[in-house]
């Protein structure tokens, strides 16, 4: 009698294949809460969402009393994968006020639509188009379309509207309900939730290109270079390696970004040297720009260039030349003084000619930040130093008195443009430089200082992420 062989035992007893099967569910979902680091350091790079100092200062304080009203501790960041099936069958029941009923309608305009194609679509007759736009004046704009547009329609049994919604932009929606009397229109305009953000960048080829990488918009990046304006040339002094770091404030609807605010502080370094900027308002309302330790951005210009000297002619539009003997512009102030008296630059600024200039004879030209330009002709000679290309320090001696170009006696031909356009140098209210009130200096120091570490502090853990 031949036995029949025995069977042999499974390679893996089931309760090996079942403790298997569970660690490999516990890796998926590790993975998926807990992302490589990778991923992190981009996102790090990019627009990085934070609470500003006061809504976190508001967060914890509502938290410690909640904390001290319950006498328990405050819930788990991950509470709510913890909740009991009652509590999830609640959470997963849809929200009423997103329940579509049969008599819902939604549209979407495309190109060439217009109310009337949108309403016939519907089912609705033309008839109904101009009983909407009479109903209200600001029912027409239902008729402002935008291709992309979703138009929502709530009709009764009978196929008759009873309302009409759609959403203008990110932060406003317009209605309008039907009644007793007819439509009623209605606007809701979203309140978004200012939070602020950071972002860093490092200059490899343009600024616009380099900031667009890192996250900041396009008008912010204009903002910053308005801020450092006095300081920075950025059309000629912007050099690779470059690098700026930017708090700025953020509006956020539902999660999302829907506009950005002020620039609340930023730190640029040119050519090694780093600038800092704070926005700061002061008790009356004003708000400006200042360094970290108070300063003002703004550099003031000096209102007379040249010290003990008379006016001899001032600015006008049309003034008798005294050599050419005809009416010409003169588009700038005459100081008239000894031959060789010093004349001061203005304000600090970038040289962009020390040399001749037709009529001008010798002439420096200075350009101040972004938005000012002033010129001094006539000079004799220059200053030591003083050279196209390089720069100059408020009250900083650039030349002298003289009478070289078209000239009858020593004196200096001052001119101050804005935008490229001339002012009266004596009228133009030129801006202040007045550091941050002593009066208000603590509460300056308390906005600055946590806005300067934060930026270290984000930075630091950016570059961190960014070693992984």
């Amino acid at each position: 009698m031949t036995s029949e062989p025995s069977k042999a035992p499974p390679l893996y007893p089931k309760t090996h294949l079942l403790a298997a099967s569970g660690i490999a569910a516990l890796l998926s979902l590790a993975l998926l809460v807990f992302p490589s680091s990778d991923v992190e350091a981009k996102k790090t790079t990019l627009s990085l969402e934070l609470e500003s100092p006061a809504e976190q200062l508001t967060q914890e304080q509502d938290a410690a009393e909640a904390v001290q009203a319950t006498n328990e501790p405050a819930a788990s960041p991950f509470a709510q994968i913890e909740n009991s099936p009652e509590d999830t069958a609640q959470a997963a029941a849809p929200v009423a006020e997103e329940q579509k009923g049969p008599d819902h309608r939604e549209v979407i305009v495309a190109k060439g639509d217009t109310l009337s194609t949108l309403f016939e679509k519907v089912g609705l007759p033309p008839t109904a188009v101009h009983e909407i736009l009479a109903s209200d004046k600001q029912a027409k704009q239902f008729a402002q379309l935008q291709r992309g547009q979703k138009l929502e329609f709530e009709l009764d049994p009978e196929g008759q509207l009873t309302n009409l919604h759609t959403k203008l932009s990110d932060l406003e929606t317009i209605t309008l309900t039907k009644n007793d009397k007819g439509y009623v229109f209605n606007r809701v305009t979203a309140k978004p939730t200012v939070r602020s953000a950071y972002v860093h960048g490092v200059i490899n080829s343009s600024l616009s290109q380099s900031a667009a990488r890192a996250g900041l918009s396009h008008s912010l990046t204009m903002d910053m270079a308005n801020v450092f304006g006095y300081d920075i040339d950025f059309a000629q002094d912007i050099r690779q390696g470059d690098e700026f770091d930017v708090i700025y404030e953020q509006k956020m609807v539902n999660g999302k970004s829907v506009g950005n605010g002020p620039i609340l502080s930023a730190r640029f370094t040119n050519r090694g040297k780093t600038y800092t900027a704070v926005r700061y308002t002061n008790k009356q309302g004003n708000s400006s720009y200042y360094t970290a330790d108070g300063n003002s951005m703004r550099k003031a210009f000096i209102r007379t260039p040249v010290d003990f000297a008379r006016i001899s002619s001032k600015f006008s539009a049309g003034r008798k030349h005294p050599i050419l003997n005809k009416i010409r512009a003169h588009k700038g102030v005459d100081y008239a003084a000894p031959r060789g008296t010093p004349i001061k630059a203005a304000g600090d600024g970038k040289v962009l000619l020390a040399g001749r200039r037709g009529g001008y004879g010798n002439t420096v030209i200075i350009q101040h930040g972004n938005t000012y330009r002033t010129l001094y002709g006539h000079m004799q000679g220059f200053a030591k130093g003083v050279k196209t290309g390089g720069t100059v320090k408020q009250g900083q001696v650039i030349g002298y008195i003289g009478t070289t170009g078209l000239s009858t006696g020593p004196h200096l031909h001052y001119e101050f443009q804005v935008n490229g356009i001339h002012v009266d140098p004596l009228g133009q209210k030129l801006p202040m430089a007045d550091p941050i009130a002593k009066a208000e200096r603590m509460r300056f120091l308390a906005q600055s200082q946590p806005l300067m570490a934060r930026m270290d502090q984000e930075k630091a853990t950016m570059l961190a992420s960014s070693k992984r």
